[in-house]
């Protein structure tokens, strides 16, 4: 099998793996906010993989708090910065090119509050306009409540340039959120260096437990509890902490601080693909080939050829791709993302997003070119007759 979805979901790494299995044989269980010794001993445990989250990815451990996941993160955030923004600071500044759980979200803010959503313009290849956004960033100055635009795409793997775009809100007094969801376990990151005020990471996708995550913020004192509870994670987010979700992320997030030197191998390894994909069927084409992108990402279109179809023909192979992004493999339809870049119908419907890990080898690209290369073959001499 060839699993080529990391950025749905990661599987679970093997150090998280085995860090489960001797956790599951040891008899260490209880309520981590417990005052008896099994609890406490739970508590510290769950600081020492704060400790090791924060030094890992450049936060004080104090600007890390744990939830289930970046759509409880999301919500957490904006509510927390749109709740609390003076009556005059009614603007937010976001992309077309978001997760669509940052869009809902803005959305009900829209509906239910008057916040009135801004977008900055996007290239053809999937990139912020950073003269536009500091068009808007000036024309709104008096009135802007947060900017929200992500750090890597999570259909096109693109990276914007948010260090740019930190500095630039922070110019203007605005708070910066940037969904790191796809940039944390995938690309190099460090918290403080980055400049942007709020972070997200879902443990499934960087090979940790689904149902766990965290928060990244740089002044705890902005954050409103979303879920109430009593004092875990210092009042700021309530309910029982999922303790061993939380050992899987300090331990998955280490592995890959340990490993992504394997990246410039990863990225080499992806360009052969896409010039061998390229000058077999040159009819292709790469969503964002111009851009930064992160290093195990390739959105890949076949005029002619729909995706869903390729989708179908690779998982005989046992080969297991996405079209766009897996939230939206059941809409036959262009993506939000892709129509924001101008990419047409004919594009739109026929692309797979292949994304692979820094656990990859070369030879996992070798092959799965051979396969694509055959599968589109197959297909176009099918819709050809």
């Amino acid at each position: 099998m060839l699993y080529a979805d990391y950025y749905g979901s990661a599987p679970l790494l093997d150090s998280v793996k085995e860090h489960l299995r001797k956790r599951l044989d040891s008899s260490l269980f209880a309520n981590p906010n417990a005052l008896h010794s099994l609890g406490q001993k739970l508590h510290q445990g769950i600081e020492k993989c704060r400790s090791m989250i924060a030094q890992d990815l450049g936060a004080h451990p104090d600007q890390i708090y744990f939830n289930s996941g970046a759509s409880e993160g999301v919500s957490h955030i904006i509510g927390s910065v749109l709740i609390n923004a003076p009556k005059d600071k009614r603007v937010v500044i976001t992309s077309p090119v978001e997760h669509v759980v940052v869009l809902n979200t803005l959305k009900f803010y829209e509906q239910k509050f008057g916040f009135r959503i801004v977008y900055v313009g996007i290239s053809p290849d999937g990139l912020v306009d950073i003269h536009d956004f500091e068009s808007l960033l000036n024309k709104h100055k008096d009135e802007l409540a947060l900017i929200t635009i992500m750090a890597a795409n999570n259909e096109t793997g693109v990276i914007q340039p948010y260090k740019e775009i930190a500095k630039l809100s922070h110019q203007y007094g605005v708070d910066y959120f940037s969904d790191t969801t796809q940039l944390i376990g995938k690309g190099d990151f460090h918290f403080e260096e980055s400049g942007i005020d709020y972070g997200v990471c879902s443990g499934h996708k960087i090979g940790a437990l689904s149902g766990s995550g965290f928060i990244l913020v740089k002044d705890v004192t902005k954050l409103t509890p979303y879920i109430f509870g009593s004092t875990q994670e210092n009042g700021v987010r309530g309910g029982t902490q999922n303790y061993l979700g939380i050992e899987t992320l300090a331990v998955a997030v280490r592995d890959f601080t340990q490993n992504k030197n394997k990246l410039v191998q990863l990225e080499a390894a992806r360009k052969e693909f896409e010039a061998r994909l390229k000058k077999e069927v040159p009819q292709s084409v790469i969503i964002g080939e111009g851009a930064p992108r992160l290093a195990g990402t390739t959105l890949i279109g076949f005029p002619g050829v729909h995706g869903q179809a390729v989708l179908i023909e690779l998982e005989s192979h046992n080969i297991f791709v996405t079209t766009s992004a897996a939230c939206s493999d059941n809409e036959p339809e262009t993506s939000a993302v892709l129509k924001a870049m101008g990419v047409s119908d004919q594009i739109g419907r026929s692309v797979i997003r292949i994304s692979l890990s820094y656990q990859n080898e070369p030879k996992d690209y070798a092959y799965l070119a051979e396969k694509l290369i055959s599968t589109y073959n197959k297909l176009n001499r099918i819709h050809s007759y």
